[in-house]
């Protein structure tokens, strides 16, 4: 049985990019200490990671949208590898692995296995094969008397245009504002599955095997 929810293990209070913002030194007094020196200023532009963050924070509103139509998020889902789910999106179409890539400025091309970045060369890219969806997958069900099908979301945020010629089963590719078109999804799970998947998923415990 999964151990009962206490504030420690509740991941819904996290916000979008946890794990950037700790590298940034986002979290904690230490925040308050860089912002009143400045230092956070200095480097505000020059530190690429402040750019991901900025993708993981749209991508975390775009989904907030969709709680309106019966879905639930959680962010930065913490595995314990140290690495992350950036967004785990549940409702009534299911269970989606939401991780962003942050593109600022540019034009960006995924076929046949391949990314084209402006007129760069195209460098090899699978979509498919992606661990976030099989271990949210492995760790739901384990807790979860149905089956908890989990897809995988790849979100491009920054980016000055998108082409995606086509996509394996089980994996889509969007914009921030292409994340509406899951909002009218259904029949996957009903609304107390929805709500059993987000009580499994927001308990820590639950990703300790993940």
């Amino acid at each position: 049985a999964l151990p009962a929810l206490t504030p420690a293990s509740d991941l819904a209070p996290r916000r979008p990019g946890a794990a950037l913002r700790e590298q940034l030194g986002e979290s904690g007094a230490g925040a308050l200490v860089r912002a009143a020196t400045g230092v956070l200023r200095r480097h505000r532009d020059a530190d690429p990671r402040r750019g991901a963050l900025a993708g993981e924070r749209s991508v975390g509103a775009e989904l907030k949208r969709l709680t309106r139509h019966g879905w639930r998020v959680l962010h930065s889902v913490p595995l314990p590898d140290g690495t992350e789910i950036g967004h785990l999106l549940i409702g009534p179409g299911g269970v989606f692995a939401v991780s962003t890539e942050h593109r600022p400025g540019a034009s960006v091309r995924i076929g046949d296995g391949a990314q084209r970045i402006d007129d760069g060369a195209p460098q090899p890219y699978e979509l498919d094969g992606r661990a976030g969806a099989r271990r949210a997958r492995e760790a739901l069900e384990a807790y979860c008397a149905f089956d908890v099908p989990v897809q995988t979301v790849l979100v491009f945020t920054g980016v000055t245009a998108l082409e995606v010629a086509g996509t394996p089963a089980g994996v889509r590719v969007y914009r921030e504002r292409g994340l509406s078109a899951l909002a009218p999804l259904t029949g996957v799970l009903t609304a107390t599955q929805v709500e059993r998947v987000y009580d499994v998923a927001r308990n820590a415990e639950a990703w300790l095997e993940a």
